[in-house]
């Protein structure tokens, strides 16, 4: 259940209360692909990271290690040991960057595994199963993700396709969640708008999708291939149409200044590898930029990474020691770069969501949209 607390602009600060816990938003999921933060990061090291929301995808545990696995060993929460929310993706991004091994239809998509090749079908109702098994909070419909840029007549097409699977998706969902062995019976679903960058498609499709009263809605298909200003384009077209009750959720979305600005533009829920990704590579975002420790001026400071940041990394290591662990390839380089980048993210959400209580999230707004995307 969506609870709107205050607004500010089309900013909005709310709390969304699910069977596993209540989120706080605007929010960011971590990303937790297998079950786990690639970086060496477990579920009981993202508590002291701030994080409310671990997002697990639905494909990747398919394959590796089948979620009937995953149901045999209790769902995801017992599995993996985090007790908060979860959501999974439902698979369609990966059928969408799996593009040269697919083969869509209207029951839905087969497709060669990354691993190994094998054939896999998946469509509404397998996707269901699958969330269903894995016992997440909220299970995303399953969708098809368009690159950009794409032919209209295609879009369109593809649309209508998405809203019979979204029919589907809510029809099986609530057939498993009646069922008597369902690990979650309370699970979640919400609904994705899809259209590309055609603002009258993205519109009629949250128009058709809003009337189903799913438990959210986010709009996927972003941030695969056009620019910034058309991504935000969109969602200034789409908003008016989402249900004001509803939490919205941007997908894949993004760098710091990416969540400032879809803030300002009324999204509450937000997901990235971004912040793992880049960690890996020496990349780290603060309060005053991003910083790449490879460069070779780091390599006698004996500063935090960032001096305005209490994580446990700023806390307790240099710059020059993390830059000598990546320059000595040493595992724990990932994992305290990764540290830091998740409590910055959730720390970025924390004051995004107090700058909204206090009436000055504008002003915030205006200050680190400027700062936050700068290379130091």
């Amino acid at each position: 259940m969506y609870q709107l607390l205050k607004q500010e602009g089309h900013a909005r600060r709310a709390q969304f209360i699910t069977p596993h816990g209540t989120v706080q938003t605007p929010g960011f999921m971590n990303v937790a692909t297998c079950g786990a933060i690639k970086g060496a990061v477990s579920a009981f090291d993202l508590k002291e990271l701030k994080c409310q929301v671990m997002l697990c995808n639905t494909y990747h545990l398919h394959l590796r290690p089948g979620d009937q696995v995953v149901k045999k060993m209790g769902g995801l929460h017992r599995f993996t040991g985090w007790q908060g929310p979860i959501l999974t993706d439902s698979g369609g991004f990966q059928v969408f960057s799996l593009s040269k091994l697919r083969n869509i239809k209207e029951e839905g998509v087969t497709f060669a595994s990354h691993i190994d090749g094998h054939k896999i079908f998946m469509g509404p109702e397998e996707s269901m199963r699958i969330q269903s098994n894995l016992a997440s909070t909220i299970a995303m419909a399953f969708d098809e993700c368009v690159e950009n840029p794409a032919e209209y007549d295609y879009v369109k097409q593809s649309c209508e396709r998405t809203t019979r699977w979204l029919h589907r998706c809510k029809d099986e969902m609530d057939r498993l969640n009646g069922l008597e062995d369902t690990i979650n019976p309370k699970q979640m679903l919400f609904g994705i708008n899809q259209g590309s960058t055609y603002e009258d498609l993205r519109i009629r499709h949250m128009r058709e999708i809003r009337d189903l009263n799913l438990d959210g809605y986010a709009i996927g298909g972003l941030a695969v291939g056009e620019s910034a200003e058309e991504m935000y384009r969109i969602i200034e077209a789409v908003e008016p149409e989402m249900p004001s009750e509803k939490i919205r959720y941007l997908m894949g979305v993004g760098t710091p200044v990416n969540i400032l600005e879809a803030v300002f533009r009324g999204v509450d829920l937000f997901d990235c590898v971004m912040p793992s990704r880049n960690a890996r590579h020496g990349h780290l975002f603060t309060w005053q930029g991003i910083r790449n420790l490879m460069n070779a001026k780091y390599e006698l400071d004996d500063l935090p990474v960032d001096e305005q940041c209490d994580c446990p990394v700023c806390r307790n290591f240099s710059r020059s020691y993390l830059r000598h662990l990546f320059k000595s390839g040493e595992m724990l380089a990932m994992r305290l770069s990764v540290m830091h980048n998740i409590y910055f993210y959730n720390t970025l959400l924390e004051r995004i969501r107090r700058a909204l209580d206090e009436g000055e999230f504008t002003s915030f707004y205006r200050k680190y949209r400027e700062i936050l995307g700068m290379r130091i």
